[in-house]
């Protein structure tokens, strides 16, 4: 394009819309900005406007598992724990303070007296256990209920070993006092304490209404904001609670948050004033991706995520590990950078991003055509010839995100060209494509993993038997053996010795999933005018902080 060898400023991109290639967008900008306005005509405008991707799957802070809906529910529901805005590291939640014990198994939290539901109710002990066992019951079919295993005994009382509650290592000693103990010393648990799966929900409004709790009005929160409206391909509108007990540090009173799944929907929103803030690097468009980095207002930081693909290992012919490090070796990763996401992503030769606290992780597969092809006919398939045709499966966001779509299609032609096999590709609506993933029902599937936390397992256990987020039915004894006892240890040398250990078997000898790029995190927002973000390595942004600056008025000479 004319524009693709200058920056883009705002003038220049309206020359943008006017190209006939871009004009359709346009025009569907101005439509959606009519309809934006003509929703809010009986409701005040919002201090802030962030586009946040897909339509949220839920606001259930125990069973969502996407990035998107975590930021909502982490601004409604808090957790013993927060994150800090600047550094991602634990501080002080609903618990004020709390105690290590010397061995580093119990932990004693202490909530604050000035905790209480946004409808007036104190926050007890009682109602952390109480959410606690909610996110941990198969019931409630969170896939992050395995974070709570660390915990003595969770993991029998999940299995159903045992039934009596009491002998899970969860206790209200009164009403402000909570003790947690724990299988063996944890070094990310207060990270833990911050994630969404053990945030503090309302009992009394889950039991009463069941699934329908969060259309409740009013809905009990325990975060910095209310619940105003939650319309369905339109618009979360989150409300300051002035009964949280940091309101006075919530900048803004109405945050508005639009699912908007289009790089150019969300590029002209933002350029047209209707959004302020549009998060995530699939929400810049592709093709502007090299202009639009150098702008001040496009931000760029590192980033704890990585993006693969895995296989389901419970269907021939990739129960065969052969089979899988050949289509891993025949992977081009530098080329998929390169054509076409433009940004600052690195090759992935590991699963854990460099960057990760106290780990370094072992060389994985690279690109070696010739080993490929001779593993693929050590597995019964030379030249590909009686390869069954299986599929990759991919979703695209609402509106019209490619970039999945665009990998499938280069992987599917570099298998073709190496392996000499045929890839049907199969694209499917987001919210299928994750339950499809959960029951098996794929071949190959497109994957992302944010870190949870600044440290090597939030990635690891994610293979483990027992995880809800493994969806390969990939099955290894020594590997769960090793994050076991990777995670006993406090001698942080030997601990990531044994995770380097199990990633090697993860990523070179068995390979269910083959990592393609490192995500470089991205964002976009005018620093002069939105205050409150500041990047780091979890890309951690409480909607709590985050504000527009005023415009100072001109003074008037009489």
């Amino acid at each position: 394009m004319p524009i693709a060898n200058r920056a883009i400023g705002r003038n220049s991109l309206a020359r943008f819309c006017f190209q006939p290639q871009w004009l359709h967008l346009c025009l569907l900008t101005a439509f959606l900005g009519l309809l934006l306005s003509g929703c809010a005509r009986h409701e005040p405008p919002a201090d802030v406007t962030i586009i946040n991707g897909n339509e949220p799957e839920s606001l259930d802070p125990h069973i969502v598992t996407g990035v998107s809906e975590m930021r909502i529910t982490k601004a409604l529901f808090d957790g013993l724990i927060r994150l800090d805005p600047r550094t991602a590291a634990p501080v002080p939640g609903l618990a004020e303070r709390w105690e290590i014990s010397a061995d580093g198994r119990t932990y004693t939290f202490h909530l604050r007296t000035n905790a209480v539901w946004s409808t007036g109710e104190p926050i007890t002990s009682a109602d952390v256990v109480w959410s606690w066992f909610r996110a941990l019951s198969p019931t409630t079919a969170g896939d992050y209920a395995g974070q709570l295993f660390c915990i003595q005994r969770a993991e029998d009382w999940y299995n159903g070993k045992i039934t009596d509650r009491s002998q899970v290592g969860i206790r209200a000693l009164d009403e402000r006092t909570l003790r947690v103990e724990l299988n063996s010393p944890l070094a990310f648990f207060l990270e833990l304490c911050s994630f969404p799966t053990l945030a503090v929900v309302p009992q009394r409004t889950i039991e009463q209404y069941g699934d329908r709790w969060l259309h409740t009005k009013p809905l009990p929160t325990s975060g910095a904001f209310t619940l105003g409206a939650w319309r369905v391909n339109d618009k979360v509108r989150l409300l300051r609670n002035p009964r949280y007990w940091d309101a006075t540090n919530t900048a803004s009173a109405i945050i508005d948050i639009l699912p908007v799944g289009s790089p150019n929907t969300a590029l002209n929103l933002y350029e047209t004033g209707a959004a302020d803030v549009v998060w995530d690097k699939d929400l810049v468009p592709a093709e502007l991706m090299d202009v639009l980095v150098k702008r001040p207002d496009f931000h760029s930081f590192t980033y704890l995520g990585t993006y693969f693909y895995r296989f389901n290992v419970t269907k021939p012919p990739f129960n065969d590990a052969r089979v899988r490090r050949a289509f891993a070796l025949a992977t081009d990763k530098p080329k998929l950078i390169s054509k076409l996401t433009r940004g600052a992503e690195v090759p992935a030769r590991h699963f854990v991003p460099v960057g990760v606290a106290n780990y370094a992780s072992p060389e994985g597969l690279g690109y070696d055509p010739n080993a490929a092809r001779q593993l693929l006919a050590e597995a019964g398939f030379p030249g590909g010839k009686g390869f069954p045709r299986v599929t990759y499966t991919f979703f695209s966001a609402s509106g019209g995100a490619k970039l999945h779509g665009k990998v499938a299609v280069e992987l599917q032609q570099m298998w073709r060209d190496i392996l000499g096999v045929e890839i049907e590709l199969r694209q499917i609506e987001r919210k299928v494509f994750f339950s499809a993933q959960s029951k098996l029902d794929y071949e190959i599937s497109t994957s992302s993993w944010i870190g949870d936390y600044n440290d090597a397992n939030t990635f690891l256990d994610l293979f483990m038997s027992t995880s809800g987020n493994n969806r390969t039915g990939w099955k290894n004894e020594r590997y769960d053996a090793l994050i076991r006892e990777a995670n006993q240890l406090t001698d942080l040398k030997k601990r990531a010795g044994l995770f380097r250990q199990a990633e090697t078997i993860l990523i070179a000898e068995e390979a269910p999933i083959v990592p393609l790029y490192f995500y470089a995190g991205f964002n976009y927002y005018d620093g002069g005018k939105i205050k409150g973000i500041w990047q780091n390595m979890l890309d951690e942004h409480p909607m709590q902080y985050i504000f527009k600056v005023k415009p100072q008025k001109a003074l008037v000479k009489e």
